[in-house]
Order: structure tokens, then C-alpha cells, then sequence
């Protein structure tokens, strides 16, 4: 993928499958993890720091805004150059499955303020938590995955300075929203970062790299040149 390509926004077609198959394995995983182990016990981890933390409803905005952030960063890891888009997405795949793991073997819950329905930001922290029930807490997949979105750029001299910078920022926002909305506890924060830095540092390792192209390669190849040498035989008949 040429430097002029990534700039026009172009994602390569063999880089598609890893990233719409993200997206829809880390559902799979919170909405799994929720159906089997939902009435299962669920372990309080709340520390007394946690109760010091006030909640200001204010910050669902970027809880709910970091989507869009997301979205951003994770098409620009799938245009970049196909090893590093394949370290990249083998670490969100490792760091989803270890999560499913975890929620089923030590699922985890918090307590949750009483908040009024009054006001435009009590409305909005009262919708998010109808829609996000108390569990899949620990590790916080809200700061594994905006972690992943600054260290897939950090050090890339491809990626403008300001932009590395704006995603750290962010990434830091959301951590800090998770608390303040409520919606996790600290230590739910600790572990998504450092998921993220463990799972990408180990996709770095050639056995892990290599069997995720090979997988990646038959896959596409069932999907794109399957198609494409058909056609190329029709024409030469």
C-alpha cells in the first residue's frame, strides 16, 4: 500500500476482513460473555478509592462519543502496510478472547448511583446504564479498545505528530470517562491498558504474526482470488 493511497483513504480489499471481523467478534464476545454468564455470581471489586470519585455525568459524552473514535482509528490501522495491520489486529483478537475468558471465569459487577431524571445529562447517564448492564467490567473493553487506538499509531512517523498526540489524549479522556460515569472501577482500567500493551507485544512475535497472515491469506484468497482467476480463465476461453 503506497503512501499516496493511505492518504486518499484507500483500505486495501485483503485488509477488510480483519477489520469488519473485529468488530464483530468483540460483539460476539461482550454479548456472549453476558448471555452465558449473566446469572452467574458477579464479584464487587470496587476499591475505597473508587467511592472518592465523583460522578459527573457530563463525561458520558465521550463515553459515548469514543465510538466515533474508534471507527477512525481502527480504519487507519487497516490501511496501513499489511505487516503492521496484522500485528495490529492479532492483538485485538488475543486481547478479546482473553477478555471472553476472564468474564466467564471471574465475571464482575459495580454499584451504581441512584441518579434523578432531571436534566439533559442525568437522561443521557440513565440511558446508558438501561443499555449497558453492570457486568463485563473487568477488563474495561471501553479502554482496552481506546488504548489499542494510540499504540497502533504511537511511534509511526506516518501518522502526523498532533494526531499520535490527539489519540493518547483521548485515549486518556475515555479511561477517566469510564470512572466518572460510573461505569467501571479503577483496577477495570488498569487491566484494559495493559491488556492492550501485553497482547500487542506479544502479536509482535513471529509465530503469532505469521500464523495470523497465513489465516488471513487463505481467507482472502477464498474470498478475492478464487473470483478473480475465474474470471481470467473465462476470458481466455
Amino acid at each position: 500500500m503506497t503512501k499516496k493511497q493511505m492518504i486518499a483513504g484507500i483500505i486495501p480489499k485483503q485488509h477488510l476482513i480483519p477489520l469488519l471481523f473485529s468488530f464483530t467478534f468483540n460483539m460476539a464476545v461482550y454479548a456472549g460473555a453476558r448471555v452465558i454468564a449473566g446469572e452467574w455470581r458477579h464479584y464487587n471489586i470496587e476499591s475505597s478509592l473508587d467511592g472518592r470519585i465523583p460522578l459527573w455525568t457530563p463525561s458520558a459524552f465521550i463515553y459515548l462519543g469514543c465510538y466515533l473514535f474508534w471507527i477512525v482509528n481502527y480504519i487507519w490501522m487497516a490501511r496501513q502496510e499489511k505487516k503492521e495491520m496484522c500485528r495490529f489486529f492479532a492483538a485485538d483478537l488475543i486481547s478479546r478472547a482473553v477478555c471472553f475468558v476472564i468474564y466467564l471465569v471471574f465475571p464482575t459487577t459495580n454499584t451504581r448511583p441512584v441518579i434523578q431524571p432531571d436534566g439533559f445529562w442525568n437522561q443521557v447517564m440513565l440511558f446508558v446504564y438501561q443499555m449497558d448492564a453492570a457486568d463485563n467490567l473487568f477488563p474495561s473493553i471501553h479502554c482496552l479498545v481506546s488504548w489499542f487506538c494510540y499504540i497502533g499509531l504511537r511511534g509511526r512517523k506516518e501518522v502526523p505528530r498532533w494526531y499520535r498526540g490527539v489519540s493518547c489524549l483521548l485515549a486518556v479522556l475515555v479511561c477517566i470517562s469510564t470512572l466518572t460515569t460510573k461505569q467501571h472501577v479503577i483496577i477495570d482500567v488498569f487491566g484494559g491498558v495493559l491488556l492492550a500493551e501485553v497482547c500487542y507485544r506479544i502479536a509482535r512475535y513471529p509465530v503469532v504474526l505469521q500464523s495470523y497472515e497465513k489465516v488471513l491469506d487463505v481467507i482472502n484468497d477464498k474470498i478475492f482470488t478464487k473470483g478473480n482467476t475465474g474470471c481470467r480463465v473465462k476470458r481466455r476461453q
